[in-house]
């Protein structure tokens, strides 16, 4: 697939503007092995910069979305010789994988089936829009495991506020689709597979109205305002504001408001 790296773990399919990128580790569960990590590292590496690529969809592979980390791989790390700096450094790739998603200038919109356990509820926890079953499991399992959340915490606190990210934590409590709404870490809880996919013809019908540069600046502003001074952020969104009015994009939404047509950037009618 042009300008898509080769994958293995992963199954990639461009439709227009949108990417489905499906998690291919059934027998695993999706389990985010350290070759499923890379992968996914080197597709968002490939599609952050291409604005062709507006919308990527996430799932997993047999109606499974991720169990979490592969437990089985962790195995290694028990050994009695194992370097505790190699054992960071690799946990540590897994953080700077949610970096990327959570900052990838595309919407990410994740369907979530079967169950997110451990870092596969830190991956819906980096999305821009969550869509799950009402049977989904949900499940934070590290801490039953000997090991903390290492990398998903942070995420986990930003999604869910520290109260219920800790209640979680502390306690790995279980949980379903309707929990999961109500908790705000999914958005949309649907009643089987089929109305999943309903919504998310909804949503993508939502997302393709919006221009692509205006979502990307948009997603910028609002993830430094998380981390800068507030002057700072206002200053960086003038900027954005600017450059989007002065491009073609913003032309041509300016353009296409006035003359009661639709913006060229609409693929769905």
């Amino acid at each position: 697939m042009s300008g898509l790296p080769e994958t293995t773990m992963l199954l990639l399919n461009r439709d227009g503007s949108r990417l489905d990128l499906t998690l291919n580790n059934p027998e695993r569960r999706n389990a985010l092995s350290g070759e499923m990590v890379d992968e996914l590292h080197q597709v968002l590496d490939a599609i952050a910069p291409d604005r062709s690529i507006r919308t990527v969809v996430m799932r997993g592979a047999g109606g499974m979305f991720c169990a979490g980390g592969d437990i089985k791989g962790f195995k290694a790390g028990f050994q009695a010789d194992a370097d505790p700096k190699a054992i960071a450094a690799s946990n540590r790739t897994f953080g700077d994988f949610l970096i990327k998603l959570n900052n990838l200038p595309q919407v990410v919109v994740m369907l979530v089936e079967g169950a997110a356990m451990g870092g596969g509820l830190g991956l819906v926890c980096v999305s821009d829009v969550a869509i799950a079953t009402a049977e989904t499991r949900f499940s934070m399992t590290e801490t039953s495991l000997g090991i903390p959340p290492a990398q998903i915490a942070p995420f986990v606190a930003e999604r869910l506020g520290v109260t219920q990210a800790r209640r979680l934590m502390l306690t790995g409590a279980r949980f379903k689709g309707g929990t999961a709404a109500e908790l705000g870490l999914v958005h949309f809880c649907e009643a089987d597979t089929a109305a999943l996919e309903a919504r998310l013809d909804e949503v993508l019908g939502e997302i393709d109205r919006c221009a692509p540069g205006a979502n990307a600046a948009t997603k910028d502003i609002v993830l430094t305002s998380r981390r800068e001074p507030l002057a700072a952020t206002l200053d960086m969104a003038a900027d954005h504001f600017a450059a989007c009015m002065l491009s073609d994009e913003g032309r041509e939404g300016v353009g296409a408001f006035l003359e009661k047509r639709k913006a060229r950037w609409i693929e769905r009618q």
